[in-house]
C-alpha cells in the first residue's frame, strides 16, 4: 500500500500535467483546424491525430530504449515524429495566441509542458527498467560435467612425449575426452580433434591416440 502511494505521488503530477497540457494543445489544434476549413468531426480528428501521434512516438522511444534497438541515423524515427507532432501543436497554439510576446508565451505553454511531461515519463521508465538477466547455461551443456584439466605438456614441445613416457594423468584425461567424443558423435576421435581439445602438439596428440588404441580401458 505504501509503495502504491509512493508511485502515485511520483507519477501522478507528471501524468496530470501531460493530460492538462494535451487538452490545452488539443483545443488549440481543433480551433485552428475549424478556422481552416475542417468543420465538424474532421476538426476533432485532426486534433486527435496530432496529439496521439506525439503519445505514440514517445512510447516508441521508450520501447526502443528498453529493447536496445539502435537507430539507423543521428536521429531515430520516433524522435523525429515526436518533434514534428510537437511542432504542429506549437504552431496551432501560436496561431490562436494574441499577437504579443506574452500571448505567444502563454499559448506555447501547453505544447512545452507536454514535451516536458513526456521527457519526465521517459526518465521514469529508464530508471525503473530492470537489469538484463545473466545468460543461462543450456540444459545439454549443463548436463555434461567438465572433467578436471590435468597439467598438460606445452604445445610447442614437439616430440617431447612418447607413447611409453606419457604422464598417466594426461592419458586418463585424453581417454575421457575421446570417450565423450565417441558418445556424442558416434565416431572415434581423431588426432587433430584431440590436439585441439587438449591444446598439445601434433606429435603428442598422435602419441596419445596411439596409446589409447594400444591400451584398452581398464574397469
Amino acid at each position: 500500500m505504501r509503495r502504491l502511494a509512493r508511485r502515485l505521488l511520483d507519477s501522478g503530477p507528471v501524468v496530470v500535467l501531460a493530460a492538462i497540457a494535451g487538452a490545452g494543445s488539443f483545443t488549440h489544434i481543433h480551433d485552428t483546424a475549424t478556422e481552416h476549413g475542417q468543420d465538424g468531426w474532421m476538426a476533432w480528428a485532426v486534433a486527435v491525430c496530432v496529439d496521439l501521434t506525439c503519445v505514440m512516438a514517445a512510447r516508441e522511444r521508450q520501447r526502443d530504449a528498453a529493447t536496445g534497438r539502435q537507430r539507423s541515423g543521428p536521429v531515430s524515427w520516433p524522435a523525429l515524429v515526436l518533434a514534428g507532432g510537437v511542432a504542429l501543436s506549437l504552431a496551432a497554439n501560436l496561431h490562436q495566441a494574441e499577437a504579443s510576446v506574452w500571448g505567444w508565451l502563454v499559448a506555447a505553454t501547453p505544447a512545452g509542458a507536454f514535451l516536458i511531461a513526456v521527457s519526465m515519463l521517459e526518465r521514469r521508465a529508464a530508471a525503473s527498467r530492470p537489469a538484463p538477466a545473466p545468460a543461462t547455461v543450456t540444459a545439454s551443456a549443463a548436463s555434461i560435467p567438465a572433467p578436471p584439466m590435468p597439467e598438460l605438456v606445452p604445445a610447442d614441445a614437439e616430440g617431447s612425449g612418447s607413447a611409453a613416457g606419457l604422464p598417466p594423468a594426461l592419458v586418463t584425461f585424453a581417454r575421457r575426452v575421446a570417450d565423450e567424443h565417441h558418445a556424442k558423435h558416434g565416431t572415434p576421435i581423431t588426432a587433430e580433434t584431440l590436439r585441439a581439445r587438449l591444446g598439445v602438439s601434433d606429435q603428442l596428440a598422435t602419441d596419445l591416440l596411439r596409446t589409447l588404441h594400444a591400451v584398452p580401458e581398464t574397469a
